[in-house]
């Protein structure tokens, strides 16, 4: 007696089709499972013995063997269990062996036949799609893998409901699709007093997915700003929504199967280790910089992160992908994020403070903030110091723009981005904007070209610093609606790479 189910591994943040192969034959009774099954897989065999116990179905007094094809690829994870349990039930003749190869199925098992919610459901769901099959889960992951509309998803509650299902005795209607979870209300930009700099460059940020580099005392309002950066942020559209939520599918970060179209926001604490940040662990999770794809991670205390962690971050920022290696697995997870770091200027915090004098200064500082390389620094778009907020502007009423004023000027500028870049592949917005296309798109005029050359030849721009400045520039143009990148729009550009300068005859920059 043999049949043949469907179901899943993932591989990052793709579903592979697998191949749950059983075959009942005489011999001494047994349950073997084979083809690189990881410990969670293995212990299987006991939860679909006792479902079915639970059920009243007795296992034949047989050899039963389970080959998950291809065997070659490692499989993990607890979804194994409902694919198992329907190929054991369809080689028995107790569902049609038909009903159960034309659908691809995941979900764990309790022990009496429950179904649990598995990760990986919304990945599970295009792979089915691309196979011309039925996705069938557990009732909790019905509402997210629906998202995928060319599939039909069913979602029994337990391993009864999917017998009747199948045998037709009862059929389910299919999933429906989870509700888009509302836009969580964000703290306002016009709660920060001063730092109206700093505000500035947040604004140019969020409108080019810029990195971005705070530097100030402590209690300067370096974090405060940073969380008012989601409320600048448009929404996310439908294809980034979907890339972002296949990632926290894989993840299991998706609840009551709804779609969020806020971008994310991750702040890991400094005592994150490597793993944990770009990926990996023992089966090749993603971090956080992919967790944060389509959307900020905010890293405070940045020079605290140990310095391989920091590191780590050099390719990802680049490419806006990683490749988490291990000995048996090599994951590629996107991370298209944009990095906003937050750091004192020195290890007590007050260099250059008059009234709180160091006493290392000015090694102080170039200790601490040494610990973060050159040409990790070199991928920052824009540096701004955060100084301290006087006594008297904390008296003083809010007088600065909402973040719905400035999200407002956000989004236009990110509009004439998306028109702009519509043909090209893999450019989303200005910071991805490759040196072919800059010199298309964000060439300045001829005393902006003047001024940019006479700084790259002052200060000893690198090229990705040269073209990082004209990034920032033609950001600086959409935010005010200009087609061309004009002089003070590479002024101001510049003047936020200034203080990475390494000259002893600074430049004076005039914006006009």
């Amino acid at each position: 007696m043999t049949s043949l189910a469907h179901t899943i591994a993932l591989d990052g943040v793709e579903a592979r089709l697998v191949e749950v192969q059983c075959a009942i034959t005489p011999g001494v009774p047994a349950f073997a499972l084979v083809g690189l099954p990881a410990k969670a897989v293995t212990e299987s065999r006991e939860r679909v013995r006792a479902a079915l116990t639970a059920m009243a179905v007795s296992l034949p007094n047989a050899r039963i063997t389970i080959n998950l094809s291809p065997a070659d690829m490692p499989k993990e994870g607890a979804h194994f269990d409902l694919p198992i349990a329907l190929a054991i039930l369809a080689a028995i003749d107790i569902v049609p062996k038909e009903a159960v190869a034309e659908t691809v199925a995941l979900g764990e098992l309790s022990l009496d036949g429950k179904l649990i919610a598995v990760p990986g459901a919304l990945p599970a769901a295009v792979a089915a799609g691309e196979s011309g099959r039925s996705l069938t889960v557990p009732a909790a992951s019905g509402a997210e893998a629906a998202w995928v509309g060319d599939v039909k998803v069913f979602a029994p509650a337990s391993l009864r409901d999917a017998i009747d299902h199948l045998t037709g005795r009862q059929p389910l209607d299919p999933a429906r699709a989870g509700e888009v979870a509302d836009m969580a209300a964000q703290p306002c930009l016009s709660d920060v007093k001063g730092q109206e700099r700093a505000k500035r460059a947040l604004e140019i940020a969020a409108a080019g997915r810029h990195h971005l580099l705070m530097v100030g005392a402590p209690g300067s309002g370096k974090s405060m700003l940073a969380a008012r950066l989601p409320g600048l942020l448009p929404a996310l559209s439908p294809v980034e929504a979907l890339e972002t939520s296949m990632i926290h599918s894989v993840a299991g970060l998706i609840t009551d199967g709804g779609i969020n179209r806020a971008r994310p926001f991750r702040e890991p604490h400094h005592t994150a280790s490597s793993p944990s940040i770009v990926g990996g662990g023992r089966h090749a999770k993603p971090g956080e910089i992919s967790l944060a794809h389509n959307g900020v991670l905010f890293m405070d205390e940045f020079p605290e992160f140990p310095r391989g962690v920091l590191e780590t971050l050099r390719q990802p920022v680049e490419t806006g992908e990683v490749m988490v290696a291990r000995a048996d697995a090599h994951v590629r997870y996107p991370c298209r994020f944009m990095l906003v770091a937050a750091a004192n200027p020195c290890r007590c915090g007050y260099l250059g403070d008059a009234a709180r004098s160091c006493g290392r200064a000015p090694l102080c500082g170039d200790d601490y903030m040494g610990r973060v390389s050159g040409p990790l620094l070199d991928r920052f778009d824009l540096r701004v110091d955060v100084p301290p907020v006087a006594y008297a502007d904390l008296d003083r009423p809010a007088r600065s723009e909402t973040s719905e004023a400035v999200a407002a000027r956000v989004a236009a500028a990110y509009a004439r981005q998306t028109e702009r870049y519509a043909g090209d592949t893999g450019i989303r917005c200005n910071a991805e904007a490759r040196a072919d296309t800059l010199a298309r798109v964000a060439t300045p005029d001829d005393a902006g070209r003047a001024l940019l050359q006479t700084v790259a030849a002052r200060f000893g721009l690198s090229a990705r610093g040269y073209h990082r400045v004209l990034r920032v520039a033609r950001t600086i143009a959409d935010l005010e609606g200009s087609e061309t990148v004009l002089r003070p729009h590479v002024a101001e550009a510049v003047s936020y790479r200034q203080s990475e300068a390494q000259t002893p005859a600074p430049l004076t920059v005039v914006a006009g």
